[in-house]
């Protein structure tokens, strides 16, 4: 049957049917701009959100109703242009034992800061030159989707140069860390500290040990 001959119902079906996969493929969640490629406009998406199809995660954002999702799913829906940094990329490199309460991203500084008054998830930007923004960043799985993060050799650079917004405990854990980490590399960590600006930091505090 084609799509000239489908009755209203039929429609609303196949056009469910297309949101519910489009959420899927994208990890659970959705910005409203997305949706609209499907041929909806605002009136059209808030009738599947009053029949109970979708809702609304936060202003521009929909998720398929009743589906919990994962944190790490909304961090990347939300923020794709990210990068995790600091504390956040420490506990998934296993050189934090602690989860923190917040994500910490690291965004383009050109950015809307708009982007960032939301009350859940709690995330922490760091606002950053966009040339050396995706400096020394890898893919990892998250959550059901993939996101970017910080290598090791990178991060140690940075958290030495924002050591003053770090708890002391956790610096000292993560440059323990590294230190017995045996897949360590000094030469890219060296480049990145030059890259960052604190090499001098970098052979006062660990140089000794490395």
């Amino acid at each position: 049957m084609g799509e000239g001959k489908l009755n209203r119902r039929q429609k609303k079906d196949k056009q469910a049917e297309q949101i519910c996969r489009l959420i899927e493929a994208n990890g659970g969640i959705v910005k409203a701009s997305q949706l609209y490629t499907l041929g909806l406009d605002y009136r059209r998406l808030q009738t599947f959100v009053k029949c109970g199809l979708i809702e609304r995660v936060k202003k521009g954002y929909y998720c398929v109703s009743g589906k919990k999702l994962e944190e790490e799913d909304l961090v990347c829906a939300m923020f794709p242009d990210g990068v995790l940094c600091m504390e956040s990329a420490l506990y998934y490199h296993q050189y934090l034992k602690k989860k923190p309460f917040q994500w910490s991203i690291a965004i383009d500084k050109n950015t809307s800061k708009a982007r960032f008054h939301i009350e859940y998830p709690l995330v922490q930007p760091y606002y950053t030159e966009p040339e050396v923004l995706k400096l020394g960043a890898e893919e990892i799985a998250f959550g059901s989707s993939k996101m970017l993060i910080y290598s090791k050799e990178r991060l140690i650079c940075d958290i030495l140069k924002y050591e003053s917004r770090m708890e002391r405990e956790d610096l000292q854990q993560a440059l323990r860390a590294f230190l017995a980490d045996q897949e360590k590399d000094i030469a890219k960590l060296l480049a990145y500290a030059k890259e960052r600006r604190v090499l001098s930091k970098i052979r006062n505090q660990i140089g000794v040990w490395l």
